[in-house]
């Protein structure tokens, strides 16, 4: 469900929802997620809400689309993860590296991810966006209040601070 579009933002919440893999494999998400999109930044994040705290998924990836169909976005396999307690990581540069030469990837969207990682981890280090420490609670309360029927909310009983949101 998307819970707040501006003109270059996207910010949605999904919560035990079926996703399908580009192979065909089916599964359900086990934990409810916020996912972040930015119409001129070559990420996405997904907060997901676990029991031990918030982690991150970054898929380094094209500036969205959005048309009648979807949106879009090309994601070109690098990926950071942070866990709840901040450790970071890199993922899948191996899978990178065999796409690069399968797809044939310019030198220019090499660089143009090299220094997307680099804004990336200066956004995960300053807390920035949806790395913001409030980020995962407010969007989750507001998926909460648009779905009434729901009966759960993963900050139940955690302390209520302001609602304000560090994004760009």
């Amino acid at each position: 469900m998307v819970v707040k579009t501006e003109q270059n933002i996207i910010i949605g919440v999904n919560d035990r929802t079926l996703i399908t893999e580009e192979d065909g494999r089916k599964w359900i998400s086990r934990e409810p997620a916020i996912v972040y999109f930015h119409r001129k930044l070559w990420f996405n994040v997904i907060a997901m809400l676990r029991p031990d705290g918030v982690a991150y998924y970054a898929n380094l990836a094209s500036p969205f689309i959005l048309d009648r169909e979807a949106l879009k976005y090309i994601d070109y396999d690098l990926d950071i993860k942070v866990f709840p307690d901040g450790e970071t990581r890199l993922l899948d540069a191996d899978e990178y590296a065999m796409n690069k030469k399968r797809w044939h990837y310019s030198e220019e969207i090499d660089s143009i991810l090299r220094s997307a990682s680099f804004e990336l981890l200066d956004w995960i280090d300053q807390k920035k966006g949806p790395f913001a420490k409030k980020f995962a609670q407010i969007w989750y309360e507001r998926y909460n209040q648009l779905r009434p029927d729901l009966d759960r909310s993963f900050f139940k009983g955690r302390e209520n601070e302001e609602r304000k949101i560090l994004g760009t």
